[in-house]
């Protein structure tokens, strides 16, 4: 077996501060916010964010099989779409279920009207919001706080996960909306 050499300086990188930010995004499992990554790479932010980008850039230009994605409000190490389907084999069950139409519906109208009380869920719907329990339970919405309407009802927001499992950076990655249209669906 041949001896790992260190690869070069040449593209301009700091060659610790890249592999430390690689080894960062592996490991971690869940997405790294800019000031975290800052604080452990030492750098300011946009220095970190020219980091993560440099790096992007050096894995597109090598080949390597995953990119670095910006979601839920940082980055992580992602495989490249088009190799996901030979990885099946490989990979590990998802770690719950598909949702089911109701919950996905429930989840659409929290995602783009939140804050958003159960009533108001319900009435959009035309049905019941009882999914959103399912919701919760798969830390995809979160209790935010008491509505002032009678009865001070719980208003519901999604989460951190929520954009991780749709891949979102944040809210305003949703797709456009015609607003007129989606407030025109409320029943009550």
């Amino acid at each position: 077996m041949k001896a790992r050499t260190r690869p070069s300086e040449e593209d301009g990188l700091p060659l610790d501060r890249r592999e430390l930010l690689g080894a960062a995004l592996l490991a971690a499992g869940r997405p790294l916010g800019v000031s975290e990554l800052s604080g452990l790479l030492t750098l300011s932010a946009a220095q970190t964010v020219a980091l993560v980008a440099a790096y992007d850039a050096a894995l597109l230009a090598m080949g390597a099989g995953f990119r670095v994605e910006a979601v839920g409000g940082g980055y992580r190490l992602v495989v490249l779409p088009e190799r996901a389907a030979q990885l099946s084999p490989v990979l590990a069950p998802p770690p719950f279920a598909a949702l089911s139409s109701a919950a996905l519906e429930v989840l659409a109208v929290i995602a783009y009207r939140q804050p958003v009380t159960r009533a108001e869920i319900e009435a959009m719907r035309g049905g019941s919001a009882s999914t959103v329990l399912t919701l919760q339970e798969r830390e995809l919405v979160r209790v935010t706080g008491r509505s002032p309407a009678v009865g001070q009802p719980l208003m519901y927001v999604t989460t951190a996960r929520f954009l991780i499992e749709f891949g979102l950076n944040s809210l305003t990655d949703l797709p456009e909306l015609d607003r007129d249209e989606f407030s025109g669906l409320l029943r009550g």
